[in-house]
Formats: structure tokens, sequence, C-alpha cells
């Protein structure tokens, strides 16, 4: 059976997307940078509640603030004002929990390490023991149709190989949540499709709670269980949307479906609405 012969309804944006407990929640989270003197509101009084095993997306117009809200759940930065628990306990920055795997925009891969040991690097920092470690290691290979390369330096891979090297390293210490800054942003079309499928597959299995940031909109729905989208700087809360395409998921054939064009027309003019005035 196709995806165009299942039954896609899409369900009303007010609807939760997953009713499991909430994993992470932010009150009233904003933060301001000082920019030559002047203050400057990125985020703004943001709410989020992010459910255990929920894949959200956090959507918006460039600048509008979706890593710096990534980067307060992280604890790489800290929040102006508001508040972010996890698990229901307090997370600032600089506390840093092994709750959390994060993966980064850029490419992060050592250079003078194989994709074996750039893999188990964490592992390694960890103290795992070598056995486990190398076993670890093997099946995240694995699982990102590495297999042959583990010897390469990251100079002999393609960009798509080098972001499947730092997306294996973030999920081989088994995070609960995963966070995304724009992972596949610098791939082509072609690689970026591949990357789908290869998070696809392990998200189905896994099933961590994962909070990805994109401007992608097609990449958004294609991954999605739930998009966030953000307003134009001061990134404020504008709208939800659930994404309620059935899965597993094909992230071809999701997109020549109706149900699948049906829900991108709407993103897409809300979005717009916020881009328009970006470019104002």
């Amino acid at each position: 059976m196709t995806f165009a012969q299942r039954d896609l309804a899409v369900a009303p944006a007010s609807v939760p997307a997953n009713t499991g407990p909430v994993r992470i929640r932010a009150r009233g989270l904003s933060k301001e940078f000082e920019i030559a003197g002047k203050r400057l509101t990125a985020v703004d009084r943001v709410d989020l509640d992010i459910r255990k095993g929920e894949f959200v997306s956090l959507l918006g117009p460039s600048g509008c603030g979706k890593s710096t809200v990534l980067n307060m759940i992280a604890g790489l930065i800290p929040a102006s004002s508001g508040t972010i628990e996890l698990d229901g306990k307090p997370l600032g920055a600089g506390h840093f929990s092994s709750k959390l795997g994060y993966v980064f925009q850029r490419d992060t891969t050592i250079p003078w390490r194989t994709v074996k040991k750039n893999v188990g690097f964490g592992l390694e920092l960890a103290g795992v023991d070598r056995a486990s470690r190398d076993r670890r290691v093997n099946e995240a290979i694995q699982q990102a149709r590495l297999n042959g390369f583990e010897n390469a330096f990251p100079g002999m891979l393609s960009g798509g190989m080098r972001q499947r090297v730092s997306l294996m390293r973030a999920l081989v210490m088994e995070p609960d949540i995963l966070l995304m800054d724009e992972p596949f942003g610098a791939l082509d079309a072609h690689t970026k499709t591949d990357m789908h499928r290869l998070l696809l597959e392990i998200w189905e299995r896994q099933h961590q709670t994962v909070i990805f940031v994109t401007h992608d909109l097609a990449e958004a729905l294609t991954l999605s269980d739930r998009i966030i989208l953000l307003s134009a700087r001061p990134g404020r809360l504008k709208e939800e949307f659930v994404v309620d395409f059935k899965r597993p998921r094909d992230a071809v054939s999701l997109r020549e479906t109706p149900e699948y064009a049906e829900l991108f027309s709407r993103v897409w003019r809300s979005l717009g609405e916020e881009m328009s005035k970006v470019g104002a």
C-alpha cells in the first residue's frame, strides 16, 4: 500500500500530537543580547511543552531565535528570563545533562580522528570500556551505512557522510533527548533526503524525544509530529501545527500526497507572513 492510498488525515492544530509525559517545559523563555551597546531581544516569552517520544520542529524565518531557544534548552547559553525544566527539574546554563545529545549545524568531525574514533569520541570521554565502546560504535556505523569507511578520515568523506558521523556520535551515547540545529542545512537536496530517511529509520526504532531546528518547511513536515512556528524577531510562539501523517513514513512518497500538500499550504501561509516581515 502506498502513502497515497493511506488515510493521512491531518488533525486540527489544537489537538496534541502526543499525550506522553512532558520531558521539557519552558515558561516565559526570553533572551536578550547586547550588540554595539544596544539591547536586542532575540526570543520573547516563549512557552513550550515537549513530550516524551515526540519529534518537534522549531520553524521560522532567519533570525527568529530558533537556535537560541535550542541552545538555552541545551544549557549552552543562559536565558535572560523564564524557566526551563527537564523532567520537572530546573535546567539552566552550564548544567549539562547526560540525557541530552546535540547535533550541530556545522560539520564537527575531528579531522585527525578516523570515522570509528570520531563516532566513539564521547564514549571514550565517558570512560566506557573498550569492548563495549567497540560494540556500540560498530553498531552505529552499520546503522549509518558507513561500512568500509571505519578507518577513513573526515577529509576523505563527502559532506553527507561527515554529517552521518556527527549524527551517530550523538546517538551512540544513547541520549533520551536529541537536540538538532539545522543539521542538514548545508547538504544538497538528494543527500538531505538520504539523511531524512536515515533519521526516520533510527527514530522509528528508538523514539527519542527530538527538538529539530529548521528553516525548511518540507523537512519539518517530513520528520515531525508537531511544528512550532516562531514569529519574526523577536521570536514569539506564533502557531503550532500537528503533523498527523501515519508512520512509518517514506521521505519521498509522503510529499506526493494531497494531505501533505494541504498542510504545506497551511503552514506556508503563516510562515510567509513572518518571512515578509523580515524582508520589509
